[in-house]
């Protein structure tokens, strides 16, 4: 990396620390908790709007994998989410009325909480449809993972984006409030991924899966991307450039190895397509506050009213996250 580039993603992450700054006027403190946080605690960050019906198995599920306390934004929600969030013991909640969009889709609203609260701890940033799996996670809490990050000198961890879905119409199965969402989308594309790097961030950009397939099959370079750096032992001076696409400074990137071996990595089950979902996509195209002035979601929509059906003859049931290493979606590495 050159001394011209390396100096314009300083001035880029100083950037984006200084909105962040700025950022937090935009954010009221509705419920606090965070004198229950502890110096070795493992914190999950999250912003959400109306996902009441997701919420008591999404706690539930970063509880029992060891996640210690929440930092979560809700931004102007009118279902119950951020009443229902203001009784949990180990969540503090923020409330916003400011645009998401403006505020680069939360990334400004989480990296001011991240510098204020993250500072030493591993951190895990994900939305309320995301479900973090790693190697072994199915005997070993998220803490074995984050020990081992800290024995082997790395900060941070990267997971791919794997969307499930059902077998049938996405609305033909009604999710009901604290069920396991993956009771009902249990099935994914194995195959159907492209990978490339970005030369300035120094990631990974991954794409395809049945959002390339069924919504971008005429333009998959527009799908959305699917790789994530989710889980980051937290610096004040780290930001997140886009999403938790890309870090800085630019090696917390760095979570491939270049000499043809394979650093540990997980993934993200994606429970987006539930029989929630046409309402959710038509709330946020009436909103407009998501990327692209809501293309994705304008793709979603004339899908969706085609065919809402996303299985098809090569889609695979998930079974468990050894799978997904077999598949060369997910890898534990050198940890044994």
């Amino acid at each position: 990396m050159g001394v011209w580039q390396s100096y314009r993603l300083r001035v880029r992450r100083k950037r984006w620390r200084y909105r962040a700054f700025l950022k937090r006027r935009e954010l009221s403190l509705f419920s606090d908790h965070t004198r229950a946080i502890g110096r070795k605690d493992i914190l999950l960050f999250s912003t959400l709007r109306n996902e009441k019906v997701r919420l008591p198995y999404f706690l539930k599920y970063y509880r029992d994998l060891g996640v210690n306390h929440f930092l979560i934004v809700d931004n102007d929600s009118t279902d119950g989410s951020r009443e229902y969030l203001a009784q949990q013991p180990d969540v503090t909640l923020w409330t916003t009325g400011a645009s998401y969009r403006k505020s680069r889709f939360g990334v400004d609203w989480l990296n001011f909480l991240q510098v204020k609260y993250g500072h030493g701890h591993w951190c895990l940033t994900v939305d309320p449809d995301e479900f973090f799996i790693y190697p072994f996670c199915d005997t070993r809490p998220i803490r074995a993972l984050t020990d081992w990050l800290d024995n082997s000198g790395l900060r941070s961890f990267s997971a791919m984006l794997l969307d499930m879905y059902p077998k049938g119409p996405i609305d033909s199965q009604t999710y009901v409030e604290g069920q396991d969402p993956f009771e009902i989308a249990n099935w994914f594309d194995s195959g159907n991924y492209t990978i490339t790097r970005n030369g300035f961030y120094g990631n990974l950009w991954i794409q395809g899966g049945p959002r390339a397939r069924a919504f971008f099959a005429d333009d998959p370079e527009a799908s959305p991307a699917l790789n994530k750096i989710p889980l980051v032992k937290w610096d004040r001076s780290y930001a997140y450039a886009s999403s938790t696409h890309a870090l800085l400074p630019r090696g917390l990137n760095l979570v491939y190895d270049n000499w043809g071996g394979e650093k540990a990595s997980g993934c993200l089950l994606h429970a987006k397509f539930l029989n929630t979902f046409s309402q959710k996509a038509a709330e946020e195209l009436e909103r407009g506050e998501h990327y692209a002035g809501g293309r994705e979601y304008h793709s979603y929509r004339q899908k969706i009213a085609d065919n809402p059906d996303l299985w098809c003859k090569w889609s695979e049931k998930y079974i468990n996250w050894r799978q997904l290493e077999i598949l060369g979606l997910m890898s534990k590495g050198n940890w044994a």
